[in-house]
């Protein structure tokens, strides 16, 4: 492999002979579509510079290093599970990330930042009088019809001031090159702009794959751009130290991943719906410390779900009262609800004559040309030229009586024109009518050439004190279809780096303040409730995927014909099965089909609640739900774990090959856990997750010890039980007489020095408890203490000689009581979720 160093942007005159080869064949080869932009050729076919100089550097690798490098850098993104959801679909896609990026040069950028930064305030202008005086209604420019006809205007709005005084804080615009070479707006962003965090992956990989190239290439940082967002948000509150949420639709959101990449970037809370509650004009946040106030909300929500008070009521995705809130100034949303009227196609054709009227000049970047069918001139002349013209509905999320996107007329069949034509009549309003515009053509690398790929570039712009200030960059899809007049990442959408190219060396900025800047903290932090809860069952699902497999092996060991196997028939192994019966891990009707097939349903049955992959799912599935609370490095392994036993060709054919693959999956169990003890900081969310471990493993040390530690136990049972709990180097090196019910009991049970006793795990969660803040500051014991601190007691006052299994049973009886008590006081939920007495002395 070429050193690293020596890859960088050079005159093509100046390649070594294999890497000009490369280079002449890839410009030779390629093929632009017929009257189309292309970003790599201008219109007399030449190379652009910055493209030549890009792609000079990257012919310095061969094919296998390129190919090699690209695909260790995208390994970040299948092992930190960088994904998106098509929507209706259940499962998550793996984020598609091209291997080239798109490049603009800094003259060429300049424009486009000025063209969006003029658009972003134009928009806010016009947001500010509908809202507000009204005066482009009263005197025409601006039809009522052409805002009340879209779902996105919220009318109980009208007339209240945003807190932090903006409508919108944060702008987004799809951006093509049109066909006289300028750049065009395609679509307005202006309710909850998604995309930035994936933009920022797409950054980090492009970047590790080519660390020289792009270093030397003067690539403009992102990080100052999110530096100035995060400080316009902080701006825009009551208080001095503002507390900033992320809401989210949830983990089945079509953008899931890049809200969590976002939050955990910025700092914020990741937040639900159901983790906000508004009361008294304000608006908190459910914390294992009780109700904390949120000053500011970057929503990703639409408008209408977030208050199912006074907008939809059949919303699950809001919360109640929060308009109210939002009316009395308590918190400041970003960006207001009622801002995505301005995403409506009816308004597209009127911000021309607005800007001139608004702002006294032209708009900088122009419009695709769309008329509104709700007027009867522009209607007229839609009816008129029908057959060449684009025909798509006026406002989002209206209702039959308008298609499902934008579709040309000249491809519909006959019938369906029949109907738009009778839908136009009956509802003009409903509709727009747009020219046909072909989107221009980036090289995107398919199999070592460069192809010609349609794209759309969404730029971002954010409020901050110096005006808005436009990402040097963006984020860019790319289309396999030639003729793509649209892309959305359903439509097979592939994503591309955007690289905006500076005439000097670009200053390395990150997101780090001034030492003098930021107070020292050290404390537990304010866990969201849902957070906790998450935490808590991730770490009993880990925990008790953990137990089974543990019994698994001892299934595989039991089965083999091996001198080693010391609990092959009788007793043991019926015990052994019935337990695993019992957890839900097999099904007894798989212990007549043979041991393999046995030992296989215990690691792969989907449908089995109990068996090893069901509860790995569980884990990912609640870890998928909050990711910023995650190391990369643990989402990996989890994924890891998961794909192994989901492989359908390892399906393991002897029990020495299940054997194997239960060895491995506990392997991944164990970096787990040292994970989560080494790695991570010992704060609350820590706690929750070890507290959810430690319940689970106390629970099982139960079960197990009444299963295979009874007055009738066999040398077997005993030896079984030892193997479950991993202790038996311990008990051989502590006991010379070989096998006996007392010691393993106290060994199992009562031992506080062994890690996996009952009396470890309730060792750990007195810690735990301890640690944690009360809810109220009256000095008396809560339910968890009040539970916990009697079993601590009998637990360490115990004498093995007297501990039999209904003592056992009551036990284990006492965590699970105990593990709904933590929930109940913890997981906040309705009339559960109270303010604490200093946030309430504070009003």
């Amino acid at each position: 492999m070429a050193a690293e160093a020596s890859i960088a942007p050079r005159e093509p005159q100046d390649l070594d002979p294999a890497s000009a080869a490369r280079l002449s064949s890839w410009l030779r080869n390629y093929r632009t579509l017929p009257g189309v932009p292309d970003e790599l050729f201008d219109v007399m076919r030449r190379p652009r510079p910055d493209w030549l100089r890009f792609l000079a550097g990257f012919a310095e690798y061969n094919h296998d290093e390129a190919r090699n490098r690209f695909a260790l850098a995208t390994r970040h993104i299948r092992d930190t599970g960088v994904s998106y959801r098509i929507y209706g679909e259940e499962n998550e896609r793996s984020w598609p990330l091209n291997p080239l990026p798109l490049i603009l040069g800094h003259r060429e950028w300049a424009q486009i930042a000025e063209g969006v930064e003029q658009r972003a305030n134009l928009i806010e202008m016009i947001l500010q009088d509908v809202y507000g005086a009204g005066r482009l209604v009263d005197s025409g420019a601006l039809p009522a019809a052409a805002l009340s006809g879209s779902p996105d205007f919220i009318r109980a709005l009208r007339g209240v001031r945003p807190p932090g005084g903006r409508q919108m804080q944060i702008y987004a615009a799809d951006l093509g090159r049109g066909p006289d070479g300028r750049w065009w707006v395609l679509d307005d962003r202006t309710q909850a702009p998604s995309g930035g965090g994936y933009a920022l992956e797409n950054r980090l990989v492009l970047s590790r794959a080519y660390p020289a190239l792009y270093n030397a290439m003067n690539v403009q940082r992102l990080a100052p751009f999110f530096d100035g967002m995060r400080q316009g948000l902080a701006a825009s509150a009551s208080r001095s130290d503002p507390r900033i949420c992320l809401l989210t639709p949830g983990p089945f959101s079509e953008t899931y991943f890049e809200q969590a990449h976002l939050a955990r970037y910025l700092g914020f809370l990741l937040v639900e719906g159901a983790d906000l509650v508004a009361r008294d004009g304000k608006v908190y946040v459910r914390t294992i410390a009780g109700l904390k106030r949120a000053d500011v909300i970057l929503r990703r929500v639409d408008a209408d779900f977030l208050d199912p008070l006074e907008l939809n009521g059949a919303s699950r995705l809001g919360t109640p009262g929060i308009l109210e809130a939002i009316r009395a100034g308590g918190v400041a949303m970003v960006n207001m609800p009622g801002t995505g009227v301005m995403e409506s196609k009816a308004l597209l054709g009127f911000l021309p004559k607005l800007c001139r009227q608004v702002l006294g000049e032209g708009l900088k970047l122009p419009n695709i040309a769309t008329w509104w069918c709700g007027q009867a001139a522009e209607a007229d002349r839609v009816h008129h030229n029908l057959e060449s013209l684009v025909i798509g509905p006026a406002f989002n999320g209206v209702g039959d009586g308008s298609p499902p996107k934008a579709r040309l007329f000249a491809d519909l069949s006959s019938a369906e024109r029949d109907d738009l034509r009778a839908r136009l009549r009956d509802r003009p309003g409903d509709f727009v009518g747009q020219e046909v515009v072909r989107l221009s053509t980036m090289p995107v690398l398919r199999d070592n050439l460069l192809k010609a790929a349609p794209f759309v570039l969404r730029v971002y712009a954010a409020w901050t004190a110096d005006g808005f200030k436009i990402m040097p960059g963006g984020f860019c899809r790319t289309s396999d279809r030639t003729d793509a007049r649209a892309i959305s990442m359903g439509d097979e959408a592939c994503t591309a780096d955007v690289w905006v190219i500076d005439d000097q060396p670009v200053e390395r900025v990150t997101l780090l303040a001034a030492k003098d800047e930021v107070a020292v903290r050290r404390k537990l932090g304010h866990l969201p409730s849902r957070a906790a809860d998450n935490l808590y069952w991730l770490g009993r699902y880990v925990e008790r995927a953990e137990a089974t497999l543990r019994l698994a092996r001892s299934l595989c060991t039991s089965l083999m014909a091996s001198e080693s196997a010391t609990h092959t028939s009788g007793e043991t192994l019926a015990g052994l099965q019935k337990l695993l019966i019992d957890w839900g891990a097999l099904d007894e009707t798989a212990l007549g089909r043979g041991s393999l097939e046995a030992a296989c349903d215990t690691l792969r049955d989907q449908k089995a609640y109990g068996s090893v992959i069901y509860l790995v799912r569980a884990a990912r599935r609640t870890a998928a739900s909050m990711r910023e609370r995650l190391s990369a490095d643990f989402w990996a392994l989890l994924l890891n774990l998961e794909t192994e036993l989901a492989e359908t060709d390892r399906t393991p054919n002897s029990e020495a090959e299940a054997l194997q693959q239960i060895e491995s999956a506990l392997q991944i169990l164990a970096a787990l856990s040292g994970l989560a003890q080494e790695n991570m900081i010992r704060v609350a969310g820590w706690r929750f997750l070890d507290m959810g471990r430690r319940i689970e493993r106390g629970i099982n040390a139960c079960r197990m010890a009444r299963t295979f530690a009874t007055e009738t136990s066999t040398t077997d049972d005993l030896d079984l039980l030892l193997d479950l709990v991993d202790s038996q180097i311990t008990y051989r090196s502590r006991y010379l007489v070989g096998l006996a019910l007392v010691p393993v009991r106290d060994m199992v049970v009562l031992d506080s020095f062994n890690t996996r006793s009952l009396a470890f795990q309730v060792e750990a969660l007195k810690d735990h408890l301890d640690a944690l803040p009360a809810l109220l500051d009256d000095g008396m014991l809560e339910e968890p203490d009040r539970i916990l601190l009697p079993l601590a007691t009998e637990v360490e006052t115990s004498d093995a000689v007297h501990l039999d299994d209904a003592k056992i049973l009551e036990f284990e009886r006492t965590l699970m009581r105990l593990s709904g008590a933590i929930a109940d006081r913890y997981f906040l939920q309705g009339a559960s979720a109270v303010p604490t007495i200093k946030l309430a002395s504070m009003g």
